[in-house]
């Protein structure tokens, strides 16, 4: 497995959808981050990073996984049951698609009901609806961003 076949592999599960964050990080997400969605897995693009993905490994699996040579609880997501993989070679490709498919699927299973309701729409109307979406977070964030810029009463 390489960066290239798990991204191919990522996205081509249900609803997966990418954004790059965190610097040099892609990120794949069960349903868009607009609309309720969650995130699932990480894949660290960065060389000098420790790690190469992390992702939700569930409950059952984490303490497993952990005790794998070159798998540790992932930073700041270990309280949450991610792990993270310190190189490809740690895991053979059926493993790491079998992984990656049930860290999808623990994911959508913990969806709120609307965002699920979302993902249930034709494929158009969830477009719009993600369309829309972002933009008013965008005005918000604007807003926000605003509000900031401007002195406070205490600094002026």
């Amino acid at each position: 497995m390489d960066v290239e076949r798990a991204r191919a592999f990522l996205l081509a599960l249900p609803h997966a959808v990418e954004t790059m964050q965190w610097g040099e990080n892609l990120v794949f997400w069960v349903g868009d981050k607009a609309i309720g969605g969650k995130m699932f897995c990480l894949l660290n693009l960065d060389a000098d990073a420790r790690g190469v993905v992390s992702y939700s490994a569930g409950v059952e699996r984490f303490a497993e996984l952990v005790e794998r040579e070159g798998i540790v609880p992932a930073p700041y997501m270990a309280r949450i049951h991610w792990v993270a993989v310190e190189r490809w070679g740690v895991l053979r490709n059926a493993e790491w698609e079998s992984e990656l498919q049930a860290a999808h699927a623990i994911t959508l299973s913990k969806l709120p009901p609307k965002a699920r309701g979302v993902l249930a729409m034709p494929e158009r109307a969830q477009a719009k609806l993600v369309a829309e979406r972002r933009k008013v977070l965008a005005e918000r964030a604007a807003v926000k961003l605003a509000a900031k810029s401007k002195p406070g009463k205490r600094g002026e």
